[in-house]
């Protein structure tokens, strides 16, 4: 067997039904890599620095040496915990549906395809794997990604005041068989000042777009089928979002393409909204709710931020999200209204509560924009 560079599109595909290893040092991989590798690093973030400075501040073939003593000792564990990933691994990783657990196939990345790819690449097929490595890197793969946000998508996008379910409608949407990508549940936060409460760490900048773009190309690569009548109908149904979500932002292509995208908007009365609201929201840790309170406190106001605390003090929840549920509906008014051509873009759904149903409102109001002559 000989180890094969391929390009990012075959890396991609074959990725769906084989393990992918990234070679590359502890720290390169926790800041981002691609979605679902293993992290098998070549070197420690410490053995990586003094491999980089030896090239330059000495040579190309010191480096080498120092690296073969990094790699050796390591050579044998390298073997068996690629051993272990392909045996470990269930039917349908990755969402493929194929089984891949017998699989001897794998599928090796660093930071450009070069030595510390080339050097596991060689072990592992030297055992008897069959390998291939990324051309490029993962540098490649980043290169991918940004330009996957400057694609012409057609998107959908669900308009709401908080409170309003559109979390809960993408959900129902994509169990209909309609393309959703949920924003926030990529960027783990439900993009308010209390949306970090309960969910886990936000990813990094670069591992939120590395997300969002595999999210889109796997959407691209799915066409309609009996099963899923709706995922070719109107594209892709998004969430309407500030393009800040908690510490990450919305690729700025990809925000340009959502603010000129249509606007569905659930409109649903404000007491329904509030009752919502205060069910997902009034059982959190009250200290944290606190503390978010005081984060827009100036937005706020001082007099209402004193209200929304002493209220949830008491234990009066409804009437402390009655006075944040006022504030975030003027925030979202201001930032609906701020996009070009909004006149044309703006379908409103008049909706009695938050409810199941009004996934199914969205779909027939999405057709009937289809069907108009």
């Amino acid at each position: 067997m000989a180890v094969e560079k391929i390009h990012i599109e075959k890396f991609l595909a074959l990725a769906g039904e084989h393990a992918v290893i990234d070679v590359r040092s502890p720290g390169e991989y926790n800041h981002a890599h691609i979605p679902g590798a293993y992290s098998m690093p070549l070197f420690s973030d410490e053995e990586r620095k003094v491999v980089g400075t030896t090239y330059k501040q000495e040579s190309r073939e010191e480096a080498i040496k120092i690296g073969l003593d990094y790699f050796g000792p390591k050579m044998r564990r390298m073997v068996e915990e690629t051993e272990s990933i392909v045996n470990s691994r269930k039917p349908g990783a990755n969402g493929s549906g194929l089984t891949t657990h017998d699989s001897r196939l794998i599928l090796i990345y660093c930071w450009r395809g070069g030595m510390r790819s080339g050097a596991v690449s060689w072990l592992l097929d030297m055992y008897g794997f069959k390998v291939y490595t990324l051309a490029g890197g993962y540098k490649s793969f980043r290169n991918y990604v940004l330009d996957m946000f400057k694609l012409p998508f057609h998107f959908n996008i669900i308009g709401g005041y908080t409170g309003s379910g559109k979390t809960e409608a993408l959900r129902i949407l994509q169990e209909k068989g309609a393309s959703v990508i949920d924003l926030e549940g990529l960027a783990n936060h439900k993009g308010s000042a209390f949306g970090n409460i309960g969910m886990p760490k936000q990813p990094t900048q670069e591992m939120f777009e590395n997300r969002l773009g595999c999210e889109l190309r796997a959407m691209s690569y799915e066409p309609a089928t009996s099963k899923a009548p709706f995922r070719g109908l109107g594209g892709i149904w998004l969430e309407d979002e500030s393009q800040r979500i908690g510490l990450v932002n919305i690729p700025h292509e990809f925000w340009k393409t959502m603010r000129q995208s249509p606007v569905y908007f659930l409109d649903i009365p404000f007491e329904e909204r509030l009752k919502h609201i205060t069910e997902e929201y009034g059982q959190l840790d009250q200290q944290k709710l606190i503390d978010a309170i005081g984060r827009i406190k100036e937005k706020l106001g001082a007099l209402n931020a004193k209200a929304a605390i002493q209220l949830l003090e008491e234990g009066n929840t409804p009437g402390s999200f009655r006075i944040l549920l006022k504030y975030y509906d003027k925030f979202y008014f201001k930032a609906l209204h701020n996009r070009e051509g909004l006149e044309t873009l703006l379908y409103t759904i008049n909706c009695k509560t938050v409810s199941v149903e009004n996934a199914g409102l969205l779909l027939a109001a999405l057709q009937h924009q289809y069907e108009k002559p």
